[in-house]
Formats: structure tokens, sequence, C-alpha cells
């Protein structure tokens, strides 16, 4: 009770204080050296001797000699010892985690597992104490469903710990806290210096996954609504800890574990793959920025979930891998390389050893970060997720010509690049003296790209008053389509090629990439005057279709791939854009489906009922399961390709009016959405529909969530009721045709 008591109140007295506000902000620390070992990978081996073998080849070719190893009670007869042994012996600075078993750690504030635990440190100290960097005890101390401690527990631990780790001059590490709580790190840094039982080195597992993207807020603080208030994004959450730790007397600060799990990703998006090398590199490059962190570690190099590399081994074991990282799959055919070992490998050959000169520009969703040697330049530049900026915005063209690109994965760029997108790029300027970007780069504003989209890149588009992106595989495709897609020289449709001519013109073109496919423009024709004035401010029709269509396809949800988009700067009457995509030909639309259904069908097409509510509930629920409301989802939009008669193929048109989350849509906006989809549908087949989707939530299809369906259902009733066509028959004014 009295350590709890202290633990308390060194929190109230640290907060009085104010610190953790942090005076630095999310902007890094300028001028501050890299170390050399600043990366290192946490390490385990299996039951087959050739594993040690592999894991070190690759250990040399990732270019990492630092490496941290869980050791436990059971470890000292065990397939660890024997690999701690060969990576000692190869030279590896090996940073030695000692971990005890969950039942053991919940009984240390007992004599027994004390004494066992004491037997335990001077056999390790005895034995490795002299070859290893340093020892970390402690894990994952405030998650007691994983590690088991008590707050006495612990305390009793770590007492054993500092008395015989420093009585064999081993350096000490802890108390290995896991995500950013920093209140555990100011409780026990305060209970440890009244004790006088500091550690050398001060260590958090200073994980970003909660936060989906490295440079984000942290939403788990204050939600999502408020989270930006306190602005505790990756470089705050290092100054802070470390502060914390430099006030209680441990400015040395560690990350010794941190990765992204697949399955996470896999909640917003389907590029998990990628998506793990770009937060690897991303996170890596703030660490490095930050100043505040003297080494940073990815968790499991070798692991199904979270590895760089697979080991095929798909049951997640009972305990964290971030508590125990304790084997790995003994058949090395299972094994297959990641992008995220690529990503980790271009990192450690560019950044540690370099000088940190500073964070070039100050815009929102986009990082530019300087590293300097004595004879060169080099520049790492990112986007947030699904953001975009034109080089061109950023660097002069002789700064361009001059620069050597490298890709995220540490590949030469044979190709100059356009743009920056969310994959890091390297960019070298030769020479020692300072390159300077220009004033005010930025994102392309409200602009969104799918950078993992196969087969594709992203070239900025600038021509006398037009501006714009395209998509294609090269520079060659790039001039091909910039040419035969001129905006200034795009014709106006005819009867022959139009689509639609309302609101919008919709028509087909050749497409210059092939001449027997088509291409679709979209260009808004008719803007009524209070249009004109509540868009006024707004990006063009033809961005927000482009924006909205490349934020589906990263999300996994598709829709016609997009070619290009363009605006004219000087445009007042918001006409004077266009939107181009593929020509996906479809068999019918979900209207089609529903009111066929609504009329008594049973069948449509070969398709039954039970098949195309349940495959339509299934493509709308995981739509709205990555983050989208569409806004606009009438049934019309939804186009349908019959697979067969039990497999349907969906894809989305009109995509400007969609809003996008980084967490799954809310139940009031999936259920707007819903009703838009159900119109057509009769009351029967809707409740049908909606009783499965709401089924996958766990939640029934009651009269509460039935209200949006009701009101959709009025408004369209009086909108058609109100249309000139409708009064003039109702008046029997229509003239008959």
């Amino acid at each position: 009770m009295q350590a709890l008591t202290q633990f308390i109140l060194a929190n109230v007295s640290y907060l009085l204080t104010g610190k953790l506000r942090s005076k630095h902000g999310f902007t890094p620390r300028q001028q501050h050296i890299v170390p050399q070992d600043f990366a290192c990978i946490g390490v385990a081996t299996s039951s087959n001797p050739a594993t040690d073998q592999y894991i070190i080849e690759q250990l040399r070719h990732l270019g990492i000699a630092h490496v941290r190893l869980d050791f436990s009670y059971d470890d000292f007869e065990s397939d660890n010892s024997r690999f701690l042994g060969q990576l000692l012996h190869l030279g590896f600075k090996v940073h030695l985690h000692l971990v005890q078993p969950f039942a053991a750690a919940k009984g240390m504030e007992t004599s027994t597992e004390q004494a066992y635990w004491q037997q335990f440190l001077e056999k390790v100290c005895t034995l490795y104490g002299p070859s290893v960097e340093l020892i970390e005890v402690g894990s994952t101390i405030n998650r007691r469903r994983w590690a088991g401690y008590t707050l006495n527990g612990f305390l009793n631990m770590w007492a054993i710990s500092h008395r015989i780790i420093k009585a064999h001059n081993i350096t000490l590490a802890g108390p290995s806290i896991t995500d950013f709580e920093p209140l555990y790190n100011i409780g026990i840094l305060s209970l440890l210096k009244a004790r006088q039982q500091l550690p050398d080195i001060h260590t958090d597992n200073l994980f970003s996954e909660r936060c989906t993207e490295p440079e984000r807020d942290d939403h788990k603080i204050l939600g999502h609504t408020f989270a930006p208030l306190l602005g505790y994004r990756l470089v705050k959450k290092a100054f802070v800890l470390q502060a914390i730790g430099e006030h209680f007397g441990v400015p040395n600060m560690h990350s010794p574990s941190a990765f992204w799990t697949l399955p996470r990703i896999g909640r917003l998006l389907p590029d998990t793959l990628e998506k793990q090398a770009d937060y690897l590199s991303r996170y890596m490059l703030l660490c490095a920025a930050s100043g505040a962190l003297k080494s940073a570690a990815w968790g499991p190099f070798i692991c199904h979930r979270e590895g760089l590399i697979d080991d095929g081994i798909t049951p997640y074991p009972q305990l964290e891998r971030i508590t125990h990282y304790q084997t790995v799959g003994a058949d090395l055919s299972l094994y297959q390389v990641r992008p995220a070992f690529k990503a980790y490998q271009a990192f450690i050959k560019l950044i540690p050893g370099l000088r940190y000169e500073g964070q070039l520009n100050t815009s929102e969703f986009l990082q530019i970060h300087s590293f300097a040697s004595h004879d060169y330049q080099l520049h790492t530049l990112w986007t947030n997720n699904g953001k975009v900026a034109a080089l061109q915005d950023i660097y002069s063209q002789a700064q361009l010509q001059q620069a050597v690109f490298t890709n995220r994965d540490g590949q030469h760029c044979e190709e100059r690049p356009s743009v920056v997108t969310e994959s890091p790029l390297y960019i070298r300027f030769a020479g020692a003296q300072a390159i300077s970007i220009q004033s005010g780069a930025s994102i392309i504003a409200s602009a969104a790209i799918h950078a993992h989209m196969p087969q594709a890149r992203y070239f900025s588009y600038r021509q006398g008053s037009w501006r714009g992106l395209i998509t294609a595989q090269n520079t060659e495709q790039f001039n091909l389509l910039a040419n035969a897609l001129n905006p200034s020289l795009l014709q106006c449709p005819n009867k022959q090629n139009t689509l639609r001519h309302a609101r919008n013109a919709i028509w087909t073109i050749p497409d210059p990439r092939d001449s027997s496919k088509q291409l679709v423009v979209k260009q808004p024709v008719k803007m009524h005057l209070h249009k004109k004035w509540l868009d006024r401010y707004k990006p063009s029709k033809a961005l927000r279709s482009w924006s909205g269509a490349h934020e589906l396809l990263r999300r996994g949800v598709n829709n016609a791939k997009p070619i290009a988009y363009f605006e004219h700067t000087d445009d007042t009457s918001l006409t004077q854009n266009y939107y181009i995509c593929e020509y996906v030909p479809v068999d019918f639309s979900v209207r089609e489906l529903f009111s066929a259904f609504a009329q008594g069908k049973e069948v449509y097409e070969g398709i039954s009922t039970q098949t195309a509510y349940q495959q339509v509930c299934d493509y709308l629920f995981n739509m709205h399961s990555k983050g989208v409301f569409f806004r606009d989802l009438s049934g019309g939009n939804i186009l349908i390709n019959k697979i067969s008669d039990t497999e349907l193929q969906f894809s989305l048109i009109d995509t400007a009016r969609a809003h996008f989350f980084n967490h799954g849509t809310q139940l009031s906006k999936r259920l707007s959405d819903m009703a838009r989809a159900c119109n057509k549908l009769h009351a029967a087949g809707r409740n049908e529909i909606m009783s499965m989707y709401m089924a996958k939530m766990g939640k029934s299809f009651g009269f509460r969530q039935k209200i949006p369906f009701y009101l959709y259902n009025t408004k369209v009733a009086i909108k058609r009721s109100l249309k000139l066509k409708n009064i003039k028959k109702k008046l029997g004014l229509h003239k008959n045709t």
C-alpha cells in the first residue's frame, strides 16, 4: 500500500509541473547524430539448428548487428542458449531480455519465487554477463494479464535484479513498459529512485500501431475527435518519455520493441504487407529524427503476424510476443521474406551515423526531414496515407535534376518520381551545403491516391492553366496519356458516345493505351445557382471523384480505375474540370435487381433473392467496416457483374460525395447509406437484407434502426411528387408521346 501511495503521489507531483505537455511538441530536435547502432531487431530461434544459421545470414543481409533476445528460466539448455552462444561468438551486440514465466512473476511477493529468480540471475550474469551489451528486466509490466506482476511483486523482482546485475558491472535496462502510458513511467521511476535502484537505460516499447499511422495523434487519448487537442504523436511521445527518464535521473532511453500486426492493418487496408513496410520506415525515421532515443527496435524478426520474415506458423501463441518472443517455426521451407525486410534494410543502410538537420516543412500530412554527412544531404519524404505531393512544388527543377532518388526499399529509381506518396522516398544531394525547399511546400490539397495500386505510378500534370494527376505505368505512358487526354482538346460528347447528359455529361473515348478499350469522361455541365454558391470553396467535382475512387480502391472497395483528373485554375463556372476512368462493362445494377424482387420475382438473371441479399450485404458491410460513408449509395450506383449464378462482383460509381474515416463507419451513417441502397426494395426484402447486415454487428434490425429508412422513403416520395413532369401529369397537362 505504501508503494502504491508513493506511485500515485509521484504522478500528481509530476502532472502539476506541466511537463507532460512537452515544450518540443512534435517537431524533432536538430543537429544530433543518429547512433551507428540505432536500429535493433528482436530474434528467437527454433529446435532446428539450421534456423540459427539462417537467421544469422539474414541479419547480415539486413545489415544489423544489434539484436534483442528473450531469455527465461528453461533456456539454459534450450535452443535459445545455443543461439545466444553463436550470436556472442560472432560479435553481435546482444540486448539480453530476461523474462519470468507468468506464474513466477505473479508469485514474486513470495520468498520461494524470489529465491528462484535470484539463482536464475546469478547464473545468467556468470555465463553471459561479460559478453552481452546489456541486460533488461521487466516485461510489459503495465499489462498484468500478460506479465503477471503486481506492483510489489515487480519491485521485489527489480530489487534483486539491481543488486545482482550491478554487482557484475553489467548495464541494466528497464522497466520495459509497453505503449505510451507515462503514468507508469513516472510512478515506477519515482519508486526506483527512492530506493536508489534506477536503471542505466530507461526502456519503453514505444508503439504507434494503435494510432494506425506513426504520424497520427493517438486517439486512445481523448478519442478520435479530441485527440488533436493534446497532439500526442510519436515524436512528442518520445520527448515526453525521455524527459520523464531525465527528470528521475535516467536520460538514456531505448524502445526495445514495436511493430504493426497484419490483422490490425487489415481492418482498414488490404495491402497489409506493403503498409507494414511503409509504417516500419516511417516509424524508424521519426524515431531517429526525434533525438530522444538512443536505440529503436522492431519486434519479432520472424513471425507470421508481424515479422519481417514469415515463418508460416499461423496460430498465435497464448502469450503475446511483445511480452515473450520465445520461438519461431522450424520448417525453413515455409519462410518468406516480406517487403518490410527491404524497408528496414534501406533505413539501416542510409540513416544511422548521419546528422539530423531538421524537419524542412511545417505543413500537415507531408513529412520532409533532412539528414547529412560531411559530403552529402539526404532528404526523406513521405505523406500520410492516401495523400500526395508534387515534387515540383517542393524543389526547383535544378535541384531535381541533380538529385539521386531511392525508394522505400533501397532501390535506385531509374525514372525520376513525379510525386511523394505514403511510401517513403530518399533523395540524395551531393555536397555539404544545405538544400532548401520551396516556401509553402505541401500536399496537393484534397487529392487522394492508392500508392500500392499494381502497375500504377502517379504523375503531376501542369499545362498552362490546367493542373491534375495522371495514373500511368511509366513516363512513356504518362506522356502518351497527357497528349491524348489534353483537357483543352477534349471534345464534347455526341449521341453515339454519350452515356448521360444531365447535371453531368458522361461519355466514352478510345483508350490511348489500347484501342480495343474505352475510357469514360465525366464533366459537370449544369450548376444551379445555389450549388455554385455552396461549392465555390470545395474541390472540383473531378477532383472529388478522383479522390473518392482512390480512397475506395486503397481500402479494397472495387470501382473503375481512375486514369486522370484535370481542373482549370481560373474557372469560376465550376464546370471546367474532367474526371477520366476506365470503362467497366457491367451486367446490371442493384437498382434493377431490387426492383425485380420488389415486383415479386424470386430470381433475377439467374440470381436468387437469398444469394443477392447475402452478397450485397457482405459487400456493403465490408465497405462500411473499411471506414467508408458513401453518401450517394443509390442502387443505380452499385454495379454488378455476374460471375455465376452464385457469385456476384460489385463496383461503385459516382464517388464524389463519399466521406472516409480511419475507423469503421458509425451505425447512423451506415443506416443512412443502406436506406438509399434499399429504396427500390420492398419491405420484406429490406428487412431480410438488413437483418443479415445487423447480425454481422451483433445487433437486431428493430424499430429504431428502421427510422432512417422511413424518413428516406418519405423524402424520395416528396421529391418525386414535386418534379415538374409529375405535377403536369396530375393536372392533365402531360403530353402523350
